[in-house]
């Protein structure tokens, strides 16, 4: 019996923590579609966004971390993406202040 007694007790917290927030909410806030999002996107932020992806794949493909050279995938492969972010991230914000 606690079994079925656990599972109506997470499904009342679902219902609580998801569903009746929706219903006391006054108008819903409008959202633009990811379509908009995007066409609102750069030629830099999407060449940005390219060079992300395609960067760590390239260099998996030359360092091949899953034969014991992780430590330089991550030094060479994720760390200089990541720092890329970040650098844009911290300029944008300074920028709009």
């Amino acid at each position: 019996m606690t079994g079925i007694s656990e599972i109506l007790i997470l499904v009342l917290l679902i219902v609580c923590i998801l569903i009746l927030p929706r219903f006391f909410k006054g108008e819903p806030d409008k959202k633009s579609s990811s379509a908009n999002k995007l066409k609102k996107l750069s030629p830099k932020m999407r060449l940005s966004i390219v060079v992300t992806l395609i960067y760590p794949i390239a260099m998996a493909l030359y360092l091949k971390p899953w034969n014991q050279s992780l430590i330089l995938f991550i030094s060479f492969g994720i760390i200089p993406v990541f720092l890329a972010w970040a650098i844009f991230w911290i300029t944008a914000g300074n920028k709009k202040k």
